[in-house]
């Protein structure tokens, strides 16, 4: 391996002294663009890569706003530029996003859709071009619809017609698309999603127009015929409608198990029925109300209503009074000639009249409230049954003790409910549901013995064995007892055994040394002469220790004697 690199090393210096120096300075000038080149790749490529959601920056801070909260419900990750952009981290989830904001109406205003086309090529042709352009629309929009949640596939065929030059023999720009939803999905019968979905195409094609938008499913069916959807609308309208009542019809059934829960036990009480009919028509209602003029208003530092009112004030009053007195007046003609009053008047002439006349007008004003309101939906009716059970209680003797029937279940006794709680209970239900006579409510509260078999079954189980755990228990405690007690009886038998032992070795122990003494004693008497050995002096010496230990220490003594006999 060394002779390897020396030869190539001397190849190398070789090679390197032939170069004249326009070679060794082109040779060292590519090895430093390759160093650079490398350099650069690897800042770059380290670099993190983002994806812009919009190509141009966004000028307007408010539809910047909204789409970075828009960016945070879906739970994307983004960053914003100092130059109002937004980077997001793959292609994948800027376009499921861009559809989102399409369908939302928030792409911002003056966006081109063709900035993909912006950079031109020399080498195609203006056929080749709309070629592309036509694919590349295509793709783009299938891209789009692929990556909404609900889309499993998506086959879309635009119709871009050629440019006329008058209006009248333009033909419009069509375009058919296939969506094959996911399974699960709801986008066959969500009218909004669709709706989402043919302006995500027409925003998506210059000149589409929504009247030339064509969507089915896979089985050939128009999903984008809004018109026969109308039925399909009103029967929407009618599930929304049943909805609200069951939610309302849930609330009050609530609200009359809270009302009663406490008071009998939620196990005692139940709802059978709950019925609210609500008109869910709308309708506006004009209120002209009048009420008095308040002149005094109430002090409220005082414990009295101090509110002076009247029923109305005068606004303008006028009075006309006339009065005459006097001849009456009858025209004649001109002089000297006889004037023309008929005979009947003319005899009247010269008699005295009086005429009266009187008028006094008033105009009061009076407060008046006028109030114009919208209802929908209103409560026509409730109607609602409750039922209540009694209570059941253990029957017990007199010492205390549950009473059993013959096959061992719980005597019970049952106790119904009064008529005062069942008219209290009454009006409990008709304050949390709102009774009203104007309404014609209904409410009724009745008492019925519920069916408790499996509840009592459970029960009677659980006190059998109840009672088998006690009388095991008894039983056990009665034999651990016997055995103490023989176990007691034992010990005292074997020590009363042992101590009757004990006194008898003592009392031979006491015999034996007495007849030695008595031996002794009449041998000193004879004065007789008794040579012991060593070994018999000893062996004295050790009796008489363990006669007085056995004096002193007579239970350790027998302990020892009886270790001597189980020895032996």
């Amino acid at each position: 391996m060394k002779e390897l690199f020396a030869r190539l090393r001397e190849r190398i210096q070789s090679l390197w002294g032939q170069w004249k120096t326009p070679q060794k300075l082109m040779f060292g000038g590519i090895i430093a663009v390759t160093l650079v080149a490398l350099v650069m790749l690897v800042v770059f490529s380290a670099s993190p890569t983002q994806v812009p959601l919009l190509r141009r920056p966004i000028t307007d801070p408010q539809q910047l706003n909204d789409i970075a909260n828009r960016l945070d419900q879906e739970n994307v990750s983004y960053t914003i530029t100092p130059d109002n952009r937004i980077m997001l981290d793959d292609e994948q989830t800027a376009q499921r996003m861009r559809s989102i904001l399409t369908r939302e109406d928030l792409i911002p205003s003056g966006t081109d859709p063709w900035e993909l086309f912006d950079v031109e090529r020399w080498t195609l042709t203006d056929f080749e071009r709309n070629v592309n352009l036509r694919r590349s629309i295509t793709r783009q929009i299938e891209r789009h619809i692929t990556a909404l949640s609900d889309i499993d596939a998506a086959s879309v065929s635009i119709v871009l017609p050629e440019r006329q030059l008058f209006t009248s023999e333009q033909n419009p720009v069509t375009a058919s698309v296939i969506l094959t939803p996911r399974p699960g999905s709801d986008i066959r019968e969500n009218r909004k999603k669709i709706q989402g979905i043919e302006k995500l195409i027409q925003f998506g094609v210059e000149g589409l127009q929504a009247e030339h938008i064509t969507i089915t499913d896979p089985s050939g069916v128009v999903l984008n015929d809004f018109q026969s959807l109308q039925e399909f609308d009103r029967l929407e309208l009618t599930r929304r409608e049943l909805a609200i009542i069951r939610e309302q019809e849930t609330l009050y059934r609530q609200s009359i198990v809270n009302a009663l829960a406490e008071i009998f036990g939620r196990h005692r009480v139940q709802v059978v029925n709950i019925n609210v009919d609500m008109d869910m028509g709308k309708r506006t209602e004009e209120t002209e109300e009048f009420f008095p003029i308040v002149t005094v208003p109430n002090n409220p530092n005082t414990p009295f209503d101090e509110t002076e009112f009247v029923l109305s004030i005068p606004r303008s009053r006028e009075r006309v009074d006339e009065k005459y007195e006097g001849t009456g007046f009858n025209p004649q003609g001109p002089p000297g000639m006889e004037g023309q009053t008929p005979p009947a008047y003319r005899d009247l002439e010269g008699l005295v009249g009086r005429w009266s006349n009187e008028e006094d007008r008033t105009n009061y004003e009076i407060n008046t409230r006028r109030t114009m309101e919208e209802k929908s939906p209103t409560i026509e009716r409730i109607t609602a049954s409750v039922a209540i059970d009694g209570t059941w209680r253990w029957s017990y003797d007199e010492r205390g003790n549950v009473k059993t029937n013959p096959d061992g279940s719980i005597l019970r006794e049952y106790t119904p409910v009064s008529t005062e709680e069942l008219q209290a209970a009454r009006e409990l239900v008709e304050h949390a549901v709102g009774f009203s006579d104007r309404r014609r409510d209904s409410v009724s509260v009745r008492h019925l013995q519920f069916d408790r078999s499996a509840q009592f079954q459970e029960e009677d189980e659980r006190f059998r064995r109840q009672r088998q755990i006690q009388m095991i228990v008894l039983y056990v405690l009665v034999s651990i007892a016997i055995i103490l007690v023989s176990f007691i009886v034992f010990r005292l038998v074997s020590r009363e055994i042992e101590r009757r032992r004990r006194l008898r070795e003592e009392e031979l122990a006491r015999q034996h040394q007495a007849m030695r003494e008595a031996a002794l004693r009449s041998a000193e008497e004879e004065s007789a002469e008794v040579e012991m050995s060593v070994e018999e002096r000893t062996r004295m010496e050790l009796e008489e220790m363990a006669i007085n230990m056995a004096r002193e220490h007579p239970e350790d003594v027998a302990q020892l004697v009886r270790t001597w006999l189980a020895e032996e």
